[in-house]
């Protein structure tokens, strides 16, 4: 009779034939990117002492943390500020690009007709936009919004026609046969089928979100983090400039995690699927 392995006695065939020990899934998801963090802070606090970077070049972390400390009323005010142009643009982008990515689906004719325009709106760079849409729409809010709008609009037409049009030919005749309605299809097979690809396109576009109102700061504004980095370039203050990108880092992976969180719970069968 031959002894076995404690750890193999506990690990378990995971998807797709990986090895894994029950147990430590929820608690790695946490204590692995917390100790990857950790990793990088302290690999960036060496190279600044070891190759001895001046601190306006490359503050070390503990700069950064003063210079957060210093102002931190001020950094969440500009915070507080990109991110409505964030969400705002965002939201806007959802409202419009569903709706136009049923358009595609339901028509051949107006596929071939929207699609192009699309292809060609994407494939200009925002940041060429970004000066004009100042002088169109001011310095104000208004014109981060657009530029919001405009970078995420794409990839959730795209993820969402993509989803529909994926779904099994047998499954929308079964519907037609039982004289359900376009809408009806729509709204209860092609839509519901699609959603693991709306949110993987939503989850894309909110990563870009926070990019395109950085953008729209950067060529012209009055406030947000991306005035701030640009002051802060301007009179060589450094770790206030990465203590505005610490934040942004924040934010961007905040709102990435909240759609997750909200994927999981309105699809526990898409996980369950995977």
């Amino acid at each position: 009779m031959t002894r076995r392995d404690p750890l193999h006695a506990r690990a378990v065939v995971g998807p797709r034939g990986s090895m894994t020990v029950p147990g430590m899934g929820g608690a790695s998801r946490i204590l692995l990117p917390v100790l990857g963090v950790l990793v990088s802070v302290f690999l960036w606090w060496l190279a600044t002492v070891v190759f001895s970077i001046e601190n306006f070049l490359l503050p070390g972390p503990q700069d950064v943390l003063q210079a957060y400390l210093g102002q931190q009323d001020y950094l969440l005010e500009q915070a507080w500020v990109t991110l409505l142009e964030t969400i705002e643009g965002f939201v806007i982008s959802i409202v419009v690009g569903i709706p136009i990515a049923l358009l595609i689906v339901s028509s051949q004719v107006l596929e071939r007709m929207i699609y192009p325009l699309l292809l060609a709106v994407n494939a200009i760079p925002k940041i060429a936009l970004a000066p004009l849409l100042v002088v169109w729409l001011d310095f104000g809010m208004t014109s981060k919004v657009v530029m919001v709008f405009l970078v995420c609009f794409f990839p959730i037409v795209i993820s969402t026609a993509t989803g529909m049009k994926s779904t099994p030919a047998e499954l929308v005749e079964l519907m037609r046969s039982l004289n359900c309605t376009r809408t009806q299809e729509f709204a209860k097979l092609r839509l519901q089928y699609a959603m693991p690809q709306i949110f993987t396109g939503l989850k894309v576009a909110v990563s870009l979100a926070v990019i395109g109102a950085v953008i729209g700061e950067f060529v012209g504004a009055k406030a947000g983090l991306g005035f701030v980095i640009v002051q802060s370039g301007a009179s060589v203050d450094t770790a206030l400039a990465f203590a505005a990108i610490g934040l942004l880092a924040v934010m961007s992976i905040g709102l990435f995690y909240l759609l997750v969180a909200l994927e999981r719970w309105l699809l526990p069968w898409a996980r369950e699927e995977r």
